[in-house]
């Protein structure tokens, strides 16, 4: 079992850095489940990349939802990441249902149907960033995480645009739009232009409407903080790099964002963890 927690953790290093430097300010005694559900997060953020198809990434999904119900115990207890969440879930009893919706999000990874709205763009980062902040904290603060859950709506949602906006240049060259149409129509942009590579003042229009957005729920995160048990705290420490993510955003084309670089955000965790006013400030 010790095994598959160091594989967790290994998976989490290489794919998610900024939280697994985070879990690093964690007690010791629960990183290994803050690996375990990171790496739970990688593998199905990452099925379209690995499925290339729709069909495959369903059936990987289908798996995972298989495996939270206890329909594949024997396939569960060879897989790495499914062996050690199952364990970190009966130990922290963290809530099945929400990991369950969590992967019926993703399935909206694996086609290229566009996200119409706003509100459907914030629904799907509270089931996922969101879920994955809140789920965090109750492993790090037990019977204290009601205080956290709305903070992790705010923070999680404001966190999911960062990173969309981020990836933007990757999913427009698959023809994936996140961006919702309906910003595209305030703005007169046409999706067929974007998979085209054009750039243009309308379209800056349309992220700064998305920025905006992450700003309003990034001050929402910031105005609850003070209700977070502290410790809490290690599980919120990534959203530290979202103002500053924005920030740099803001300045550049939609299709070339320009990146924070890895020391950068290594310390940017560092200070919010010894100031804990600067993760949503």
């Amino acid at each position: 079992m010790q095994d598959a927690f160091a594989y967790c953790a290994e998976l989490v290093r290489t794919a998610d850095r900024d939280r697994f430097v985070s879990s690093l300010f964690a007690p010791a005694q629960h990183r290994g489940a803050l690996h375990a559900l990171y790496a739970f997060n990688v593998e199905v953020a990452r099925v379209r990349e690995l499925a290339r198809e729709p069909l495959p990434g369903e059936i990987r999904l289908q798996w995972w939802s298989e495996v939270l119900r206890g329909e594949r115990p024997g396939e569960a207890s060879a897989n790495p990441v499914a062996s050690a969440l199952l364990t970190v879930i009966e130990r922290y009893r963290l809530a099945v249902p929400a990991l369950m919706a969590l992967i019926d999000a993703r399935c909206f990874d694996l086609y290229d149907d566009p996200m119409a709205r706003l509100t459907g763009l914030e629904a799907y980062a509270q089931k996922t960033s969101s879920t994955l902040l809140a789920l965090a904290a109750q492993i790090l603060a037990g019977a204290e995480v009601e205080a956290s859950e709305a903070v992790a709506t705010s923070a999680g949602i404001a966190y999911a645009i960062a990173g969309l906006i981020r990836a933007f240049p990757l999913h427009a060259a698959r023809r994936q739009l996140f961006v919702p149409l309906e910003l595209l129509d305030r703005h007169g942009v046409e999706p067929q232009d974007i998979f085209a590579g054009q750039s243009s003042k309308n379209l800056r229009a349309v992220f700064a409407d998305l920025q905006d957005d992450a700003r309003r729920h990034l001050l929402a995160a910031h105005q609850q903080m003070a209700t977070l048990p502290d410790a809490a705290l290690p599980a919120f420490l990534p959203v530290a790099l979202v103002r500053p993510a924005l920030d740099r955003l803001a300045r550049c084309n939609p299709f070339a964002p320009a990146e924070l670089s890895p020391w950068r955000r290594q310390w940017l965790i560092w200070r919010a963890a010894r100031n804990p006013a600067r993760i949503a400030g």
